[in-house]
């Protein structure tokens, strides 16, 4: 069956259906990722996004329960070049295609989609709407130009928990699945154990990120991105840390609020959106980016390490004006593509973050000692 794709500047992809029947819409960004496609999917940071793959052969592993990193997926919709109609791994429960029509996620095949990454690329990331309804392409143009802009736009609330929920599954292994709860770490020359609590702020966590927080840490309680900070208190946590999220950080100012008021009262660790709302919160500025970071082979310079190059997994539109860094604030990572800031810490507290993903899922696993020294911190309490 017959799909367009429709761009708010007027321009027009044709191809085939994929997955549900319908229409749908959003900001249409590519990711350059060669594997990895479910975790992309069910990432919370795609909300209202329409992701295209630039790999040109999507689906070859089929989907499984275990590669999920939230209850569902939360891209607006998928558009691939040529979906693997024989998919085969030994972790494979269903095809792509049956995946995202029992999800109800409408998708696109059969497009030139190195042709549509240049045009993102050249003209910026920009709104638009896959639909194999009928209607003719100029009425889907004016559709896309109607969509709501993600600039300005608070999507946080859209995917955060309503509720305190504790998580208990450490990382995966083979032949044994997610490993459970892990017993609470004991300090060097103690005769006590000390239970490592981490409160960790869901602005549309992964739960890869949770999983090597229950790795390390003898308990995490995931609370809503509205939570205040005498409720964060209340729980006595040894570490607070910020997650991932979609959209624009500026538009969820409650966060901010309650980010500056812990800033050294805890340890904070943030990531991707919680890196960039630690940012604001001490007084930096976020723009948005022509077409953003999403893959997963980013180099990034590591100073804190000597001039270390790091290759990471990204996915974000804003990121932190290195101008507009706050004298408490000292650099310590940046792209090596385009010199935007990858990271920063506190020059008194036990506060810092990282613009990439540490936790991958997918992509690589340079950085996951980053969560050892988050973990070091609370042991260490705050020091």
């Amino acid at each position: 069956m017959k799909a367009l794709l429709a761009l708010e500047d007027g321009r027009i992809f044709e191809g085939e259906t994929f997955g549900a029947l319908g229409e749908t819409s959003g900001e249409v960004v590519f990711n350059t990722g060669m594997s990895g496609y479910q975790e992309i999917l069910t990432d919370p940071s795609y909300h209202r996004q329409i992701v295209t793959m630039t790999y040109p052969l999507i689906g070859n592993t089929g989907v499984n329960s275990e590669d999920e990193e939230s209850e569902k997926p939360q891209a607006a919709g998928f558009v691939i070049k040529e979906p693997s109609r024989i998919p085969s791994n030994f972790r494979c429960r269903k095809s792509l295609n049956e995946y995202l029509d029992e999800s109800g996620m409408v998708a696109i095949s059969g497009i030139d989609t190195r042709a549509l990454t240049r045009h993102i690329r050249s003209a910026g990331a920009m709104r638009g709407i896959i639909s194999n309804k009928t209607g003719s392409p100029e009425e889907l143009v004016k559709k896309a130009r109607n969509v709501a802009p993600i600039k300005g736009l608070d999507m946080v609330a859209e995917v955060t928990r309503k509720q305190k929920t504790e998580f208990n599954e450490g990382l995966w292994q083979l032949g044994q699945g997610f490993a459970q709860k892990q017993q609470p770490r004991q300090l060097p020359g103690e005769t006590t154990v000390k239970g490592i609590h981490v409160a960790a702020l869901d602005l549309g966590i992964k739960r890869n990120i949770l999983r090597h927080l229950g790795q390390r840490a003898g308990r995490v309680t995931i609370l809503p991105a509205s939570s205040s900070a005498e409720e964060i208190l209340a729980l006595k946590p040894d570490g607070l840390f910020l997650s991932n999220g979609p959209g624009d950080p500026d538009a969820a100012p409650y966060v901010r609020e309650t980010v500056r008021a812990l800033i050294g009262k805890l340890p904070i660790f943030g990531i991707c959106l919680g890196h960039q709302i630690l940012c604001l919160s001490l007084g930096a500025k976020t723009f948005k980016m022509k077409f953003g970071h999403r893959g997963i082979n980013h180099p990034v310079m590591d100073i804190e390490s000597g001039g270390v190059v790091r290759i990471t997994s990204q996915n974000h539109g804003f990121a932190v004006d290195e101008d507009s860094l706050p004298e408490e604030l000292e650099l310590t990572h940046y792209s090596l593509n385009d010199r935007t800031v990858e990271g920063v810490r506190h020059k008194e507290f036990p506060v810092f973050s990282v613009q990439y993903h540490p936790e991958a899922s997918p992509g690589p696993h340079d950085t996951t000692g980053h969560f050892d020294r988050f973990i070091k911190q609370m042991e260490n309490g705050g020091g």
